[in-house]
């Protein structure tokens, strides 16, 4: 137990003057005007989904004998639905007689200085973790093609974690591990070539055209035109995924007796069948 008063007045002036206990969630109010509004969709999801290891004690500041909920009303509208009681007890850290204005200004500030994680980093805490889908993909990326995920891009390192985590949740496995064959053996890990659109971009192709599309061709005639290029001309045709697929096309298609139809493109990307923009070419 560490006594306080060997502690020097810097080091008290760091440790907040709070308390914890468990309070039953019918004994808390929350929906203060300062306060965002409750989404139902989030409470709904994350009581599904629920772990209890992600639950933080709620803030709280005991004014006047009401427990008032500065922080944590989503908290405890997940808890009560996920165990079906506004009579369980939650943690909560309790402030004692702040001033409504203090509260506001408290939750106001309270993700001030907070470090976002980036898609990097929580990619490497689920690896460590052992959760199969980020295994998976770690393993694709450096046993089989020898690279490395990196937060900043480097020779022989792969950045776009949340498009790698995209092809492979919306088309699996097979189509990430074609989708970076293509993209490697086309431009040998070049920066562009690895990034999100492009990948995403190449993934998309492979959906709409199967076994259409020839690898060795792709790899052949796109591989004359460099990365920049190919994102120049994606974002003069069309915003995100859509546009770096139609580049990669018109450059397959470049004096290829067996040009692939756009169409099918725009109709795998859920447009009707035969609907192009107005400066539709093949």
């Amino acid at each position: 137990m560490i006594d306080l008063d060997n502690l020097t007045e810097e080091q008290r002036a760091c440790i907040p003057d709070v308390r914890f206990e468990l309070i039953p969630i019918c004994n808390l109010v929350s929906n203060q005007d300062y306060q965002r509004d409750l989404t139902e969709s989030h409470i709904t999801g994350t009581a599904r989904d629920f772990d209890l290891h992600q639950i933080k004690p709620v803030k709280v500041s005991r004014r006047d004998g009401i427990n008032y909920v500065v922080d944590g009303q989503h908290t405890i509208e997940i808890i009560a639905a996920r165990s079906g009681s506004r009579e369980t007890p939650v943690w909560c850290m309790i402030y004692d007689d702040l001033r409504y204005e203090e509260e506001a200004h408290v939750f106001a500030e309270q993700q001030k200085h907070i470090k976002a994680l980036v898609p990097y980093e929580v990619f490497k805490a689920h690896v460590e973790a052992g959760d199969d889908k980020q295994v998976m993909i770690n393993y694709l990326i450096t046993s089989v093609y020898k690279l490395r995920i990196a937060k900043n891009y480097r020779p022989g390192c792969i950045c776009a974690v949340s498009a790698l985590e995209f092809i492979y949740d919306k088309y699996g496995y097979q189509i990430l591990d074609r989708t970076l064959r293509l993209a490697l053996g086309t431009w040998e890990g070049e920066k562009l070539s690895v990034s999100s659109g492009m990948l995403k971009g190449i993934a998309q192709i492979i959906i709409a055209y199967g076994d259409s599309l020839n690898e060795e061709s792709f790899k052949d005639r796109v591989g004359l035109i460099s990365p920049k290029a190919i994102s120049r001309t994606a974002h003069d045709r069309h915003p995100g995924t859509l546009g770096f697929a139609e580049a990669l096309i018109l450059a397959y298609n470049k004096q290829n007796k067996k040009r692939l139809s756009l169409q099918k493109l725009y109709w795998s990307n859920g447009r009707r069948k035969g609907e192009a923009p107005p400066d539709f070419e093949e």
